[in-house]
């Protein structure tokens, strides 16, 4: 079975003169296979293509997808038009929580709006809803169908961008939740999600992880049957991504759907696991529904055991001997760095970054990770001392702008257009990308400069998990192949811990005060952050890959005991 995509966000037929239909050679034979459609982009004839793969190769823009799928993936559950993205099957309700993975652009959020009622589903056609309903019987989705159809359950959903709360919701957060508080778990609610210190300011003071923090409230405290949630860590740090989870985890005998980037918290809050994989932006395909352990394990050795699919190569989580830095050469030493903001204080303890070392920093939102990188970078002067580094600095920010500009102009070397897969948005405006496309951009401006060392702040946002491990790796050879270090600010643990070799950690009380100690080694610095959260991780026998033990569970009260809260071998 061949499909034919078109993203029709890449095709800028103005820009090639229409190249794809000229090259078609069964358009030059007579046949209408690539035409004009009536928005001046290309259409393709799905019945007449014969998958030559010359318009692929020949679009300069990676805007054409010509697929081979296996016939007895059988027809799409929703297609968005002619030659657009189609997806295949549907997650599978169960009572509990059901976790969703896949790579942006694959359908999770598509999935999401299916199950919730809020899209109808067109089996890749016109499809009604008996002919919907006709064709899951016999599965365990037919009956959940059926009462959405039928108007007997009342979903929730939690978008996946809360950045535009501000402009719908007027007034405090706490007369905000109050009026949808249809479940009467307010109090345990602001009190889980850390909420505390938010509930009498303006909804549009917040910042992006109170407000991520304010819409699970107000999702967690209505009355349904499922709750769909979208991607809840955004701009949360570790330990709020795990009340995030335990709130979740509170709901009793509902049908709840997470789609979550980051594994850890996915692994977590799940009881079970669906896995899409395909094309982005082409076509997903969902997998059966899997155990949590089984279905993560799965994602990352890029094999379906049950579905018999391979669709990447494996993921591997290297458990590396701790690097000696004494014998390497120093880059860079600061002094004590002293800032006040009045509000807010902070404190960072001398150190030294050495080459080819990656230094990750983690710590609470809101104790001062950015101003100390803000500070090294220049963009802040210290409060204490006149900071003359003598180096050149790279400077990645944790809020990116968007200059009104092609992504051409940039000075991107070619190994980082390749590296960051960013070939294909060289000609595009660089504030029309989406998250995911301006962070990969942003990484490869950053990587390109000559600069001693590196700064990031908050690499893996609007990424997915692939990306992100991606991201990691590179950064990791980057440091060693150019022998400059790298500092990363991060709140996704598996991302610390793939690509840092040692760590500096950030304490105090949020948005008052922040201290960090001077860099110390990767287990000597999780076991400090981890110790101040209350958290224990284990590593997972098959993959290496980090996991958080359940909270009181007899493996966090022996790791709790001993003292070692970050498990390395």
């Amino acid at each position: 079975m061949r499909i034919a995509v078109l993203n029709k966000d890449r095709c800028k037929p103005n820009l090639c003169n229409h190249l794809c239909t000229r090259m078609c050679p069964k358009v030059r034979s007579g046949d209408e296979t690539i035409v004009k459609g009536e928005d001046g982009k290309p259409a393709i004839s799905e019945e007449l293509c014969t998958g030559c793969g010359i318009c692929v190769t020949k679009c300069p823009f990676a805007a054409i997808h010509i697929i081979n799928l296996p016939e007895e993936i059988g027809e799409p559950v929703h297609q968005y038009g002619k030659n657009g993205f189609r997806i295949y099957n549907l997650p599978t309700p169960k009572k509990g929580v059901v976790g969703i993975i896949g790579s942006n652009g694959i359908g999770k959020t598509t999935a999401l709006k299916i199950l919730s009622g809020g899209l109808k589903p067109n089996l890749g056609g016109g499809g009604q809803w008996p002919e919907i309903i006709e064709r899951f019987k016999g599965s365990e989705i037919h009956g959940y169908l059926e009462k959405i159809h039928a108007g007997q359950m009342r979903a929730v959903y939690k978008p996946q961008y809360v950045d535009g709360i501000p402009k719908v919701l007027k007034g405090t957060v706490r007369s905000v939740l109050e009026k949808g508080d249809e479940r009467g778990v307010l109090c345990d609610l602001v009190r889980t999600l850390n909420l505390t210190n938010s509930v009498d300011k303006d909804i549009k003071e917040l910042s992006g992880g109170e407000l991520q923090r304010v819409a699970m409230a107000a999702c967690l405290s209505k009355e349904a049957d499922m709750y769909l949630i979208d991607e809840p860590s955004s701009y949360l740090d570790v330990g709020e991504r795990l009340n995030m989870a335990n709130a979740i985890r509170s709901l009793e005998d509902k049908y709840v759907f997470v789609v979550e980037h980051d594994l850890v918290v996915l692994d977590y809050l799940s009881d079970y696991i669906h896995v899409i994989y395909g094309k982005p932006a082409a076509y997903g395909i969902i997998s059966g529904i899997k155990g949590v352990r089984v279905g993560i394990n799965e994602y990352l050795s890029g094999f379906l055991k049950a579905e018999n699919v391979r669709f990447r190569g494996e993921i591997k989580f290297d458990i590396r001997a701790p690097k000696e830095m004494s014998d390497r050469k120093k880059l860079m030493e600061y002094p004590l760095l002293k800032k006040d903001f009045k509000a807010f204080t902070l404190k960072a303890d001398p150190g030294t970054i050495h080459s080819s070392e990656v230094l990750g920093i983690l710590g609470a939102n809101a104790t001062g990770k950015t101003t100390f990188v803000r500070m090294l970078a220049g963009v802040f002067e210290p409060d204490n001392t006149k900071l003359d580094l003598d180096i050149k600095v790279s400077y990645k920010p944790q809020y990116i702008e968007k200059p009104d500009k092609r992504v051409s102009e940039l000075s991107i070397r070619e190994v980082f257009k390749k590296g960051m897969n960013i070939q294909h948005l060289m000609e595009n405006n660089i504030s029309d990308l989406s998250g995911g496309e301006l962070q990969r951009v942003a990484i490869a401006e950053c990587l390109s400069k000559k600069a001693d060392i590196y700064l990031l702040d908050e690499p893996s946002a609007y990424l997915d998990v692939e990306e992100r491990l991606h991201i990691s790796k590179v950064l990791r050879g980057f440091a060693d192949e150019s022998e400059s270090g790298i500092l990363v600010v991060d709140h996704d643990i598996l991302v610390v811990d793939y690509l840092s070799d040692s760590l500096l950690v950030f304490e105090g009380d949020p948005g008052k005060t922040g201290h960090a100690t001077k860099p110390t080694s990767l287990k000597d610095g999780m076991n400090q952050f981890l110790k101040g959260m209350g958290i224990t991780f284990r590593r997972d026998p098959e993959t290496g890959r980090p996991r958080a033990n359940k909270s009181g569970s007899v493996k966090d009260r022996e790791q709790k005991a001993s003292g070692d809260y970050y498990y390395l071998g």
